[in-house]
């Protein structure tokens, strides 16, 4: 149950990839010379400059933005009227603030001749992007460390704009209601609009839903947008964008019920956020570039304030070998320079290393933990075995035992073998008069697996049958496959340990009588299932989930190790209670239903979001990069028991265990929000810096970054190390190396003595040993890494600045030694 998505895009380029299309025609992303709004710099005659300064909001009312815009629109146009007869092509976007470009609908021998046009700088096919697939709140200590600090839940993230590039949202949800809060008053910096419901004719926006935009022109030129299922407005068709809206921002106090129970009340992390959304993902086939791109691009002009991404790419882009210049991260590098916070989801391929699809130092790159939530239920058997398993259900009347009866010796006659009956997904192949009263036995099939079954449609069949419940027994499992419990209305349990499921199986055939024939005569095997539906909490949490992606990070696609650490931080991504919308079919088990409990680093980035809006709303004037300093260095790498973070890992057998977490699996450590909202010292940077850590990566062509961003590499850093992270990474040590790093102190003045600890294949020293800051005062410090002894693997340790005030700043240091 895990997702994610793709898009994203470049300052001044696109690079994309194949998609497939009826006919011959395909969407190509065209970049040509001359600088987009943000970074033009007045040298058009007739045309005031417009660029911005790092973390400068674009003004998009001013006349000088929209002439200059019109100008770049016109030149499109103009440029596609020169080469192509009209009604041979069509535009699908021109994108001016982020890039200087268009989308357009061609054939492959139109997208030659454009690539040979002057002007032209590139010419790339669209690519498909996916996307990766509630009690947090208390988790995170919200209510009581961080709300009251901003005004109580009802004040908390007012006036901030967080934006989802996503599925869309259900606008009717209680989660985004508006009727029963403080009136929303306009926020004038934001100035995004809405659609208009084709039905209903309804605005999507309430107050609450500040702006509400699709984007499918891709997908309709591809012929695989379908408007009946996909619908062509913001409406949420699959889930995923009501479900991560509502982790960062949903209304805070909604109940979750399912099935007649209520599973605790559900809150964003940031309750008074606005919600602006951007819908550029859908149900059966994720999304495309060009209209990821597009709804970037409108965001950052609209104004928001941080951008949610439960999005990644696909695979690698066929244009650039570098990471960082994928047409995701290069657009974000533009939306960052803009002022705008990126929350993207690491990715869900782990526990392998190397499985990151969110790469650069501009985007905060969120893993994902199981936090203290579990659900466990068992079945009692009359031989007296208890078998543990999960399913979120009531249990069977107390003091009674049922009857069991197997689904294959329940079948109507033997012509409906051919339907999987032991999945019992159809209870029109069952016999009533067998199961009525009774408990039902099913098998989990590789239907359930692929999506076909459904546990939900199980408990439906035993309801439909008048089954007292049921059973899901796993018989065979494929290594590492990852059961979650799901919510059903009737007493049921999945048996997920294949040994406890032979138990089982054991245990009925003992007791159940049979003809020569093998047909039953008498069923004699009874049991009771426990209740499922009370939570245990578990102190040794949080763990790192085991889909995380995983470290070490790569500069580029023939996945050599980069010098700057990722994911960046950990935030709860296993098992979310929010927001679900009653079109999504994303999830068969909860279809139809108003919430979803479901896992991945998709659910991880919106908590991240969430919390930035908080920061945001205390420090209005901070930099993205401040705000993912304070994330980062007040994180913890303890869980609740005090002890080291673990992460889910494969053992040799392929079952699951828990073994030390490394920065590799955590980044910087779990987030704390209380201790974010004031951190003491900042790691800060801004687009230069962001540049001078491009022109710095070897291997790096200086063209495809000037391509990309409109700017020569006349600034470097010496090293990437150097690049003012709030984390260290050498992946190439020889013998010995020294990093700098600046902080600034956003408290009072405070003295701050530094130390350090490393493994002990590479000796590590801080300079100076302390220091005292000013308020609003900067100070630099190095960091020495020396090889003691070449082991072949990473070596972890961290820098903890402790001030005489409190604060505690701690950032992670990894290094490989190649040479003494």
């Amino acid at each position: 149950m895990v997702k994610m998505r793709v898009v994203e895009f470049g300052c001044a380029v696109a690079v994309l990839f194949a998609l497939l299309i009826v006919g011959k025609a395909d969407v190509y992303i065209v970049t040509i010379e001359g600088e987009p709004i943000i970074s033009y710099k007045g040298d058009v005659d007739g045309f005031e400059a417009t660029a911005v300064e790092s973390d400068e909001k674009i003004d998009t009312t001013s006349e000088s933005v929209t002439s200059y815009a019109r100008h770049l629109e016109s030149k499109h146009d103009m440029l596609l009227g020169m080469l192509f007869e009209q009604g041979t092509y069509q535009k699908l976007y021109s994108y001016q603030h982020l890039i200087n470009g268009f989308a357009v609908h061609i054939s492959h021998e139109q997208a030659e001749k454009l690539m040979r046009a002057p002007g032209v700088k590139s010419v790339e096919r669209d690519w498909k992007v996916r996307r990766l697939t509630t009690h947090t709140p208390q988790f995170l200590g919200l209510p009581t460390g961080v709300w009251p600090t901003g005004g109580g839940f009802d004040r908390a993230g007012e006036d901030i704009v967080i934006g989802f590039v996503d599925s869309g949202i259900y606008p009717q949800h209680p989660s985004f209601a508006s009727h029963n809060s403080d009136p929303y008053g306009p926020v004038p910096k934001y100035r995004g609009k809405c659609e208009v419901d084709p039905d209903t004719k309804r605005s999507f926006c309430n107050g609450k839903i500040i702006g509400a935009h699709h984007f499918a022109k891709a997908a309709i030129a591809a012929g695989v947008f379908n408007p009946s299922i996909d619908f062509a407005s913001p409406m949420d068709g699959d889930g995923h964008g009501s479900h991560t809206a509502a982790i960062a921002a949903g209304n805070n106090g909604i109940p979750v019920r399912m099935h007649g129970h209520e599973f605790g009340k559900a809150s964003g992390m940031a309750p008074r956020a606005r919600i602006a959304v951007y819908k550029a993902l859908y149900r059966l086939f994720g999304g495309f570039v060009a209209d990821v791109v597009a709804a970037i691009d409108q965001a950052v002009y609209d104004g928001v304030d941080i951008l949610s991404l439960s999005v990644g790419p696909n695979s690698p882009p066929a244009t650039t070998k570098t990471t960082y210049l994928n047409p995701f991260d290069a657009t974000l590098l533009s939306a960052v320079k803009a002022g705008v916070f990126v929350a993207q989801a690491a990715g869900n391929g782990g526990p392998f290393p190397k499985t990151l699809v969110s790469y650069s130092p501009w985007i905060a790159s969120v893993a994902a933990a199981i936090d203290d939530r579990r659900y466990k239920n068992h079945l009692m058997l009359g031989n007296g075995k208890i078998l543990a398993g999960i399913g979120l259900s009531p249990s069977t009347h107390p003091n009674r035992t049922y009857t069991l009866v197997a689904a294959n010796d329940a079948l109507l006659d033997s012509s409906v073998v051919k339907y999987s009956p032991s999945d019992c997904q159809k209870p029109e192949v069952l016999n009533k008069n067998l199961i009525q009263g009774n408990i039902l036995l099913c098998g989990y099939s590789f239907n359930f697996v692929v999506g076909t079954a459904s546990i939900k449609k199980v408990s439906e069949t035993a309801k439909s049958l008048g089954a007292i419940g049921f059973v899901l027994a796993v018989e065979n499992v494929s290594p590492g496959t990852k059961f979650d419990p799901v919510p059903v209305g009737v007493p049921g349990i999945l048996i997920t340990d294949v040994s406890k499921s032979l138990d089982l199986i054991d245990y009925y055939n003992i007791s159940t009588s049979r003809d020569w024939t093998g047909r039953v005569k008498s069923f004699k095997g009874i049991g009771s299932i426990g209740d499922g539906l009370m939570p245990i909490l578990h102190k040794s949490a949080p763990q790192v989930a085991l889909f995380s992606a995983r470290g070490p990070n790569i500069k580029d696609f023939s996945f050599q190790d980069a010098d700057l650490l990722k994911p960046d931080i950990l935030a709860p991504g296993s098992l979310i209670w929010a927001a679900w919308s009653p079109n999504g079919t994303d999830e068969p088990d909860y279809v139809g239903e108003g919430f979803a409990m479901i896992s991945g680093t998709s659910m991880a980035a919106p908590h991240i979001a969430g919390i930035a809006a908080l920061i945001k709303q205390k420090h209005p004037h901070w930099s993205p990069a401040a705000i993912k300093s304070a994330l980062m260095t007040t994180s913890t790498t303890l869980d609740r028991a005090g002890r080291p973070l673990q992460a889910q890992q494969y053992s040799e057998t392929q079952a699951m265990k828990l073994v030390s977490a490394t920065p590799f699996d955590y980044g910087s450590g779990h987030v704390d929000p209380r201790a974010a909202l004031d951190p003491g010292l900042i790691f800060d940077v801004g687009y230069q810096d962001y540049l001078g850590f491009l022109c710095t990566t070897p291997g790096i062509d200086a063209r495809e970054i000037r391509n990309y961003t409109n700017c020569a590499c006349n600034y470097t850093i010496g090293h990437p190390s150097n690049f003012n992270s709030p984390s260290i990474t050498v992946s190439h040590l020889v013998r010995s190396q020294t990093v700098t790093r600046t902080v600034t102190n956003v408290a009072e003045q405070e003295t701050y003595v530094i130390t350090t600890r490393m493994a002990p294949a590479i000796a590590i020293e801080a300079n100076p040993p302390a220091m005292t800051l000013k308020p609003g005062a900067s100070r630099k410090f190095s960091v020495t890494l020396t090889v003691r002894s070449v082991t072949g693997t990473y070596s972890f340790g961290e820098v903890l600045m402790k001030g005489n005030r409190g604060h505690k700043v701690r950032i992670p240091v990894v290094a490989m030694g190649y040479q003494r």
